[in-house]
């Protein structure tokens, strides 16, 4: 396999860099460090610095490496920035998808992996229930909406050129190399937060002060067995990468504190614009292709404090 990443220099997409190397995949990353790390790229990678934006470049980049397998992890993947610039966020996530499809089709990619949102794609789902791959799509956020269209656009090239697609829906991936300063992950803004004795926000489901909003938190290692599956078994269409489980942002809170083993200074704050009340998927589709979660979350919570104290000392 000559496997692509593109955003393999960031969170999801290093580890998922690392699990194919480690599988004797020959590996590249595509990435523009807008917000990867250039020592998350893994050291038997080739690395190509491109903008998704930068139709040329990422021609040039894909005729050169000529993969067999696309990963198309990279995003604008914050919900705040869709909604406050939904043009720049339109320019990565549908027109820069769709130079990288291009390319992908000239060289005659046999399928690519796409990471789609499954936490913002479906819209607010009710208490007692679980979104599963067939429902209607109802994005509430910029972000969500140009999800979703890239979803239609991969049916549209796989109609038109027979390019091989798997969408992968995932829930709140967290875990080691997250990004504590931005605003996409929770678990690890609070553990950075607590590390450093500062307070931590806690943006309201419905009024400040009550228990935030409801999420469906999957550790990043299980999200790069999804990607694996999804290759090695030839998975066609959509695909749910939850644990189905929902979990309050003060439980995920209260979780950090006990593996940070200090009280956290709580902070309420109104909701924010885009985000939805509760989300929470069924992956039972991907169970039955033979994934499943294998981390909980008050262990991998555990596991990503672990690291964000190492790579701190």
């Amino acid at each position: 396999m000559r496997a692509l990443v593109t955003g393999g220099a960031g969170f999801i997409g290093s580890h998922l860099a690392d699990a194919l190397l480690e599988r004797g995949a020959r590996v590249a990353v595509l990435d523009n460090f807008a917000s990867g790390k250039r020592q998350n790229v893994p050291a038997g990678a080739e690395l190509f610095e491109v903008d998704l934006r930068d139709a040329d470049a990422v021609h040039k980049a894909v005729a050169a490496f000529r993969p067999t397998h696309i990963f198309h992890q990279a995003a604008q993947a914050s919900v705040k920035v869709s909604v406050d610039e939904p043009a720049t966020d339109a320019a990565v996530n549908i027109l820069g998808g769709l130079h990288l499809l291009d390319a992908a089709r000239r060289v005659g990619v046999e399928r690519v992996v796409f990471a789609s949102t499954g936490g913002a794609i479906y819209g607010e789902v009710p208490e007692g229930t679980k979104a599963t791959e067939d429902w209607p799509l109802n994005p509430k956020s910029p972000y969500g909406a140009s999800k979703a269209a890239f979803e239609r656009y991969l049916e549209v090239y796989r109609q038109n050129f027979g390019l091989k697609y798997t969408v992968l829906r995932y829930a709140n991936v967290y875990g080691p190399r997250q990004d504590p300063f931005g605003e996409a992950g929770v678990v690890a803004i609070f553990t950075g937060r607590l590390l450093k004795g500062q307070p931590v926000t806690l943006f309201a489901r419905r009024e400040p002060g009550d228990e935030g909003c409801v999420r469906d938190y999957i550790w990043v290692g299980d999200v790069v067995q999804a990607n694996l599956i999804a290759v090695e078994r030839a998975l066609d269409g959509c695909y749910n990468v939850g644990t189905g489980v929902g979990s309050t942002t003060r439980q995920v809170l209260a979780a950090v504190e006990a593996a940070v083993g200090v009280r956290a200074q709580v902070e309420p704050a109104p909701p924010r614009p885009g985000d939805l009340e509760r989300s929470v998927i069924d992956a039972s589709k991907l169970m039955q292709a033979g994934w499943s979660p294998t981390v909980t979350l008050a262990e991998g919570i555990r596991r990503t404090v672990d690291w964000f104290r190492s790579s701190s000392s």
